[in-house]
């Protein structure tokens, strides 16, 4: 069992910043990729980033481009995410996810690519 533990989420202003971590433990072999995933209250969890540590490929979703930045080390098995310039509409609670078996790119925003998932953290962003 995979365990995956999320952390620095909070409160912040419009236009701060915040980094999120998420540490994976429990396996003895590394994920395949990981990500990050957001649910705002009323709405579905959607995809947010994620990264796959074979050649270190990072995608975004449209929303965050340029704002958000994924990042993460392998040999740790963690994962981060920096996030300026943060909006209102950025409040969520966000999780961390992780994939061990068959990753596929093509699948990358999609709920089902991750086998773990954190247990999520809140970040607020008032106006």
């Amino acid at each position: 069992q995979v365990q995956l533990a999320e952390s620095g989420g909070g409160l912040v202003q419009a236009g701060g910043s915040l980094r999120l971590s998420c540490a994976a433990s429990g396996r003895t072999f590394r994920s395949s990729a990981m990500g990050w995933f957001r649910q705002a209250p009323g709405k579905e969890r959607e995809f947010v980033a994620c990264i796959r540590w074979g050649d270190g490929r990072t995608d975004y979703a449209d929303f965050v481009k340029g704002r958000l930045t994924i990042s993460g080390d392998n040999a740790k098995n963690t994962v981060y995410l920096q996030m300026d310039s943060l909006k209102p509409e950025d409040t969520a609670v966000y999780y961390c996810a992780a994939s061990y078996n068959g990753f596929s790119w093509y699948s990358r925003s999609r709920k089902e690519a991750y086998d773990y998932w954190g247990q999520g953290i809140q970040v607020t962003v008032s106006s």
